[in-house]
């Protein structure tokens, strides 16, 4: 692998994790916000249970990449310290 590929694969990474990753997170607070009723101006709207789970199911999408995120990063040291691989599925 060159230099430049390997720049490359670190810019793709982070573009998704440094941007893209807030964006998901941005489109789940909209849609819990708008599942959960209500208005800024204090006017009365229907909760829509279904947009409330999307916020809810997108919220856990970020979580479990920040968690399997920092389980890759520590990786090594969970290896030598516990014996096990807490991410096998990521070579």
């Amino acid at each position: 692998m060159t230099y430049v590929e390997a720049i490359l694969k670190v810019l793709v990474i982070g573009l998704i994790l440094g941007a893209g990753l807030p964006a998901v997170f941005a489109v789940g607070l909209v849609a819990f916000s708008k599942g959960s009723g209500g208005d800024g101006d204090g006017a009365v709207v229907a909760p829509n249970p279904a947009l409330k789970a999307l916020g809810l199911l997108i919220f856990a999408l970020v979580a479990a990449v920040v968690v399997i995120a920092i389980l890759y990063i520590t990786k090594t040291t969970i290896i030598h310290h516990f014996g096990f691989n807490p991410v096998p599925f990521i070579p």
